[in-house]
């Protein structure tokens, strides 16, 4: 996984634990890598769902994806200040030039006041039947959510605003370097 190529771009694949496509996002810039996770950027990129429908982000994101972590990370970048948007998800793998993981149905919102709330529990009581979570599955996820709120409340990673808007700074630098190659 080491020695990406900062600047390229990949897509995200989103799957469900039955491995079936959940959601799929046309474009990530590589911004960052460390011995934890990978950085990306993107800005009013498409996004395709399950059903075909698709629609486009509304402001610049930050997404970080965890190597050994059960969660990633989007700090999306509204007028009105930060908020992040956490999924609740497998460690991801790069496969095909796109960045792939399972979604397991429980969000966390981080408002830009700092407020949280947890997101989609009857969805993910709902899938955890359905799509036959194991015991284990369950354990790692309540675990890695009550990390995640760890870092929220001590500011950690991506929860440091300054961290995002370094990576907004440098995904812009970026895109206007693109600009001016064509």
């Amino acid at each position: 996984m080491k020695n990406k190529k900062i600047g390229k771009k990949y897509i995200i694949h989103s799957y469900k634990h039955n491995g079936k496509i959940h959601r799929a996002w046309d474009e990530a810039v590589l911004l960052e890598e460390t011995k934890e996770y990978l950085v990306f950027g993107n800005n009013c990129t498409k996004v395709t769902e399950a059903d075909g429908r698709s629609w486009k982000t509304k402001e610049p994101a930050i997404m970080y994806f965890f190597f050994n972590r059960w969660f990633n990370i989007i700090g999306q970048l509204k007028k009105d200040g930060i908020y992040y948007y956490c999924n609740m998800a497998s460690p991801f793998l790069i496969e095909d030039n796109a960045i792939k993981y399972i979604d397991y149905d429980l969000d966390l919102r981080v408002f830009s006041n700092g407020n949280i709330k947890i997101l989609d529990k009857g969805e993910y009581k709902y899938h955890k039947i359905k799509m036959n979570y194991n015991e284990s599955i369950d354990i790692i996820l309540k675990k890695e959510l009550d990390s995640l709120i760890d870092m929220v409340k001590k500011k950690e990673i991506a929860f440091n605003e300054e961290n995002i808007k370094k990576y907004y700074e440098k995904y812009k630098k970026i895109k206007n370097n693109e600009k001016k190659a064509i």
